[in-house]
């Protein structure tokens, strides 16, 4: 279990976690008399090669990305983020303020979620202008994480340790259901926290400051991850840099929520605190919110899956305090969205817990306690064949299926031909299944959230879902649009595309006039 300090047999030194100093816990010292201290395990660190790793990353990174562009490509987009995030890339590429249309004309996305750092991705975009470079970013970044532990834990553990926990994090559930949910910020987390947690454990304080600092650019609440950062740099000695960095991160957490967000976001507020005190139109206090963090099966079920995806070992390295800011605003959250193994929120948490099933291990390994020593030597082997064996359940199980790589179905040929009849640079509302596929060249409103702006275009699937069925199309976009007038211009299978009729109105919400 997890313990930052203890009696008896695992006692550290004053101010020092278990096994920054090896204690009695660890293995007797077995260098020959007068041996260099730059034969121990951890002088190897700078020989572990790095071409394997580098290979792996590859092959992952071509795995998430061909997963990615495939369920692109047969218009399965999951949301409408991939959108929402091209349109702000689109921005930042063209030097503008990151406008995303489809969140409301207009809407400046830093008043909803605080992620400058999303801007770096634009000198890919003026490379390849699409939602797929996007994808392969993401894809990019998750497999650099693989590099990081999978190289970080055999310099720590040795063998083929490192290989091992390169599979288990490449495979594990948390990464494969981010793959499936396109495109999100939190891809820049996932390496920085394995650079965070590589440097901890290799004793490089300095460079886990550094690492831990551009987290308060990838969204809001890493602010508080930041400050737990500090919290381990003291503990382990660096007190003056772990006081600096933790106030630093509460910081960074306090302005961002308090002041960055409100004063960007047009209702002047940080909307998503009514994911903690509101469950639908009912008021729900914080002592509530508190009480009801394990009051679901699907939150008991995640944190199982968590730690049992490292065979448990996560828990006897002080590393897994990192994933307790994240995991407490999940839980307290009253949107079940947030509580289960689906979506894109556990994949930050992943690099921290395979780092820290390697910390586990190494300070197992050489436990009075029979037992544990015995269960670390297995513990490697047995979190690589618990990700292989979940695969089979997760979304890249789907690339052994031959439909998968089928997109010439009647669906996406009929979606293909819709977007054929929507003219380059016009304005469109429409809803996700085409979205993704028209942000890089028009402005896209989402469906019933542009009042006002009479679009050039509104273009629907049919099927996509909707409350109530829509009989007539036509109909539907002048419903809402009651300032317009529209006409059939396109139908083929269940995508419908209807054009304006009438003048453009004079004035646009959310464009600016001249």
């Amino acid at each position: 279990m997890l313990e930052l300090n203890k009696s008896g047999t695992d006692r550290s030194e004053p101010g020092r976690l278990p096994a920054q100093d090896p204690g009695p816990d660890a293995a007797p010292d077995t260098r020959p008399a007068g041996a260099s201290p730059s034969t121990g395990p951890d002088a190897s660190a700078g020989r572990v090669p790095l071409r394997p790793y580098l290979i792996a990353g590859a092959i992952l990174c071509a795995l998430y990305f061909l997963y990615s562009y495939f369920q692109y490509a047969r218009f399965g987009s999951p949301s409408w983020d991939l959108g929402i995030f091209e349109q702000e890339v689109r921005a930042y590429a063209g030097f503008d303020a990151p406008v995303v249309d489809i969140k409301g004309p207009g809407y400046l996305i830093l008043g909803d979620h605080f992620s400058p750092i999303v801007a770096l991705l634009a000198p890919l975009y003026w490379i390849w202008p699409s939602a797929e470079s996007l994808l392969f970013a993401q894809a990019a970044l998750f497999a650099l994480g693989a590099v990081i532990v999978g190289r970080t834990t055999q310099q720590i553990l040795g063998g083929r340790s490192g290989l091992c926990v390169t599979v288990a994090y490449g495979l594990s559930w948390g990464i494969q259901e981010a793959v499936k949910a396109d495109f999100h910020e939190i891809a820049f987390a996932v390496p920085l926290l394995a650079l965070v947690c590589r440097a901890l454990l290799l004793k490089r304080y300095t460079a886990a400051l550094l690492w831990s600092l551009p987290l308060v650019l990838v969204k809001e609440d890493l602010g508080a991850t930041v400050a737990v950062v500090g919290f381990l740099l003291f503990v382990y000695g660096r007190r003056l840099q772990g006081v600096l960095l933790a106030a630093f991160g509460v910081a960074a957490f306090v302005v961002t929520l308090v002041v960055l967000i409100p004063a960007a976001s047009s209702a002047g507020r940080y909307d998503y605190w009514t994911k903690i005190d509101k469950n639908g139109e009912q008021d729900v206090s914080m002592l509530d919110s508190v009480l009801g963090v394990l009051n679901s099966s699907v939150k008991i079920e995640m944190l199982v899956f968590l730690i049992g995806i490292t065979a448990f070992m996560a828990l006897r390295s002080p590393l897994t305090l990192l994933i307790v800011p994240t995991l407490g605003w999940r839980l307290l959250s009253q949107d079940s969205n947030h509580w289960g193994m689906v979506w894109h929120y556990s994949a930050i948490l992943m690099p921290v817990l395979f780092l820290a099933l390697a910390d586990g291990v190494r300070r197992s390994r050489g436990s009075h306690r029979p037992w544990l020593a015995s269960y670390a030597k297995v513990a490697v082997p047995v979190a690589a064949a618990i990700a292989v064996a979940m695969t089979q359940h997760l979304p890249l199980r789907d690339l052994l299926r031959p439909e998968t790589y089928r997109t010439d179905d009647a669906r996406s040929q009929a979606a293909r031909a819709a977007l054929d009849a929507i003219p380059a640079g016009s304005r469109v509302e429409t809803d996700i299944t085409l979205m993704a596929h028209l942000t890089s060249d028009r402005t896209v409103y989402w469906v019933g959230g542009a009042p006002g702006t009479a679009p050039d275009i509104v273009a629907i699937n049919l099927d996509f879902g909707w409350s109530r069925p829509i009989q007539d199309p036509v109909a539907y976009a002048e419903q809402l649009h009651p300032e317009a007038r529209y006409r059939l211009k396109h139908r083929g299978g269940s995508f419908v595309v209807m054009e304006r009729t009438t003048p453009e109105p004079d004035r646009i919400p959310g464009v600016r006039d001249g």
